[in-house]
């Protein structure tokens, strides 16, 4: 039965703040819509069970894609149209690109959005797998101001999300460092575009990291978190591959519809895990063949050279001299082992060392009371490139994170360290505020893991050139 308009009520305030306020003073009961493409079938097939509608078309704090340094911010209310003809997104997210184009035909990606597509929650969407494997994050704001969530933990179940009654889906972040990943795609249905998925697997990876994603094989779209696990770091040989296919079938709930059978599904998934590990170990053995232009030129500097060199990436002398030590290192996947694995020998002294290299969380630069010898200019330069969301904040987030460094400092004696690149100052000072209550052992160790990871992103950028 088709749908009464007399039925329904759709208003339009055209500003965020308005829709927000409205969202709040009765949550539950507006509908948010933006392009509309699910809301008309529903619509049209009179299935559509909220009766009053808000329209979030066009607004403005909900549209463009903002490059940054580190990441991209992609506005909810984006349209596939824009995804597909954006340059960034084409050349760095071509998963996510490839996906664009799939969703329906030009006039559903002229209208329908990505926020779109996330919380309309199908698991059969074309771009969510994609948002999965580039871990995407998302920001939710409401009255009661933003709040930045991992993508991976939004979908609850089938079509529950963990978004609040009086929440929006603000933006998509994805951080920019796959440039040099193999990216894998592929969408088997009736048809590639204007047709439901029967399955939509969304692939990335260097032998070192490696992100499987899949859509139409469970009630939300997942990652194969166990596969990964199985195959990074690993030569992707034939009995590797074999063992994958068998715990990606363990790992899928397929079900029968009227668009294919669970056997199909589960048959198809496996074969297409499996191309995606052959090809990525095809690239990985020419790359290798290849090896890094800046590994090889490194590993015939003199070794002062190649420590000043290197020194940047984390701070630590000692830490330095035990990676030149190693050479050769042919690729990034030995030279980012062997930085895990002197990292994680040294002693306190030279964990503090490394730490004393970073400014302080809100400053731009290190500071004398610091470190009598100011640390190089690379380093300097990327501790402004992981802070710049920081740098971004208002007065009210900086005064409070300067507060946090200073009670910090009191209890530890030593400066905060925190893996920023990507993070709100909110959530640094959410985790500031929690490690206060770390005693000093538990402390240091949680402060040596996130230097870890910030070596790891400065590696990966020393490589790049």
């Amino acid at each position: 039965m088709r749908s009464n308009p007399a039925d329904y009520e759709l208003i339009a305030p055209g500003k965020l703040q308005a829709v927000l306020s409205l969202l709040a003073s009765e949550p539950g009961k507006w509908l948010p819509i933006a392009g509309g493409t699910d809301v008309m079938v529903q619509y049209a097939a009179g299935t559509l069970q909220s009766r009053r509608l808000v329209s979030i078309w066009n607004l403005p704090e909900l549209g463009g894609i903002e490059v940054l340094t580190e990441e991209i911010k992609i506005g909810a209310g984006c349209t596939y149209t824009e995804l597909r003809e954006h340059e960034i997104v084409a050349r760095e997210f071509p998963l996510l690109a490839r996906a664009a184009r799939w969703t329906g035909g030009v006039a559903n990606q002229n209208r329908g959005t990505l926020g779109g597509n996330i919380v309309n929650a199908s698991p059969a969407a074309d771009s969510l797998p994609a948002l999965l494997a580039y871990e995407a994050d998302l920001i939710l704001v409401s009255a009661r101001g933003d709040r930045r969530v991992p993508y991976v933990d939004f979908h609850a179940g089938y079509k529950t999300m963990r978004l609040a009654p009086d929440e929006l889906v603000r933006a998509i972040c994805l951080g920019r460092e796959f440039s040099n990943y193999f990216h894998y795609s592929r969408k088997v249905g009736a048809r590639n575009a204007q047709a439901i998925s029967k399955i939509c697997i969304a692939a990335l990876g260097t032998i070192g990291d490696i992100r499987i994603a899949l859509g139409s094989v469970a009630p939300i779209p997942i990652r194969l978190t166990e596969v990964e696990r199985l195959v990074t770091g690993k030569s992707i040989d034939p009995d590797l591959v074999q063992l994958a296919r068998k715990m990606t079938i363990a790992a899928i709930q397929p079900i029968d519809d009227i668009r294919s059978t669970a056997r199909y599904r589960a048959a198809v998934t496996a074969n297409l895990v499996a191309e995606f590990l052959i090809k990525l170990g095809a690239t990985v053995d020419q790359q290798n063949q290849a090896k890094n232009d800046v590994l090889a030129r490194w590993n015939f500097l003199s070794a002062k050279a190649a420590v000043d060199e290197i020194l940047p990436c984390c701070g630590s002398r000692a830490w330095a001299d035990a990676v030149v030590a190693r050479r050769p290192l042919s690729n990034e996947a030995m030279l980012l082992q062997a930085s895990d694995e002197i990292w994680g020998n040294l002693a306190e002294s030279d964990w503090i060392e490394a730490f004393r290299s970073h400014p302080r969380i809100g400053e731009s630069r290190i500071g004398e009371s610091q470190r009598p010898n100011l640390a190089p200019s690379r380093s300097a330069t990327w501790s402004e490139q992981e802070q710049q969301n920081v740098t971004a904040a208002d007065d009210a987030a900086k005064l409070a994170l300067a507060e946090g460094n200073r009670e910090y400092e009191r209890r530890f004696t030593r400066i905060f360290i925190v893996c920023a690149s990507g993070k709100s100052p909110s959530e640094i000072l959410k985790i500031l505020r929690r490690r206060l209550e770390n005693d000093e052992h538990t402390e240091l160790q949680e402060a040596a893991e996130q230097q870890r990871q910030i070596t790891q992103i400065r590696l990966r950028k020393w490589l790049r050139g």
